[in-house]
């Protein structure tokens, strides 16, 4: 996973009540400055199909509002550039949020959605699901003021594989401020060198002007967004 700031809802089964158009994208998103409102990116392969985008986006300056991105394994590639998500519903299984991208996701739902037999990230009474794990070495991710359901374990972020995995010593996992019953606490989370039960100096460097530089590009696209934490 890239960079990411995260403030939303994690919760345990898909409750969409939205209406949404639907748009077909055989590619990608790859225009800068991309806009995308009220629409549904979806793709209808199942669990059972293993890695399944339902929308790439390569384009820098891209913001999406009210839009649904559903899918399972894999759903959303944010795999570049600077963007921005504002009241999204987000869901899926396994890796369903990832990429390069230097991302803030704010007022969103991620949704996490019963997955195939056998894999991962599951919402099942006896299997919890995790907030990440580290794709690349450098991976950064946080949870800012976000309601987390009881799916998420009580460690909170787990390893890529077995052992001693080398990006848990270069990650920037982060938490603050979070609340609901799975929120982390230093008794709960994983003692890894890279996570952090951040401070408000720390958490304000994902700021959507600090982190996004949002500031300066959001404006002119009329979608709402608060610069706070």
């Amino acid at each position: 996973m890239g960079r990411m700031k995260v403030e939303l809802n994690l919760i345990r089964k898909p409750q969409l009540k939205k209406q949404y158009r639907r748009l077909v994208i055989e590619e990608a998103v790859l225009g800068q400055g991309f806009i995308a409102r009220d629409i549904s990116f979806i793709n209808t392969a199942g669990a059972s199909k293993n890695q399944a985008v339902a929308l790439r986006v390569d384009a820098d300056m891209a913001a999406f509002y009210r839009c649904a991105i559903d899918g399972y394994q894999d759903t959303l590639y944010a795999r570049l550039g600077h963007q921005f998500y504002r009241e999204c519903d987000i869901s899926g299984t396994v890796d369903f949020i990832f990429g390069d991208a230097t991302a803030v996701f704010q007022m969103c739902n991620i949704y996490v959605k019963l997955p195939a037999s056998g894999q991962s990230n599951t919402i099942t009474a006896q299997v919890k699901t995790f907030l990440g794990r580290p794709w690349k070495t450098y991976a950064v991710t946080v949870y800012i003021k976000s309601y987390m359901d009881s799916i998420v374990d009580p460690s909170g972020w787990m390893k890529w594989s077995d052992g001693d995995d080398p990006a848990m010593y270069k990650v920037y996992y982060g938490e603050y401020a979070n609340y609901g019953p799975g929120k982390g606490t230093q008794d709960t989370r994983i003692n890894w060198p890279g996570f952090h039960l951040m401070q408000y100096e720390e958490a304000r460097n994902f700021s959507v002007s600090r982190f996004i530089k949002g500031d300066e590009w959001l404006p002119s696209t009329s979608i709402p967004f608060d610069d706070g934490i």
